[in-house]
């Protein structure tokens, strides 16, 4: 998965917001205000890509054993989070499913009402 498929797989969810609210390099993409998948744009363009993204605990730990590019959430909490590196050992199909994913966590933990807002956005 390149940059530019990453960037539009993640604006392309509903109520999706982008963000640069640490620094200049660090992209974050937004659902309801509350994070669910951060990146380094100057990583992506030295070809060390990589994606930190919510996660169930239990699953969390699954795939950080089935994948080396899986690892503990880099500068996140290690048990929430985890850090994808792209163009390794994880296929882009497990990519798109674990932003999904990801997405899916932040979005059940909003409000009902903002839920239901987000859900009458058409994309």
């Amino acid at each position: 998965m390149n940059l530019e498929t990453y960037y539009e797989y993640c604006l392309s969810k509903k109520g999706v917001t982008e963000h640069f609210p640490f620094d200049k390099d660090t992209l974050v993409f937004k659902v309801g205000g509350k994070m669910f998948a951060l990146s380094s744009l100057q990583k992506w363009e030295l070809g060390e890509s990589a994606v930190n993204l919510k996660c169930d605990p239990e699953r969390a730990l699954e795939l950080r054993a089935q994948y080396d590019s899986i690892k503990p959430g880099f500068h996140m909490s290690k048990t929430h989070w985890n850090t994808v590196v792209m163009h390794q050992d994880v296929p882009t199909a497990l990519v798109k499913e674990l932003i999904d994913h990801s997405y899916e966590l932040v979005f059940k933990s909003l409000t009902k009402k903002l839920q239901n807002e987000i859900s009458e956005l058409s994309n």
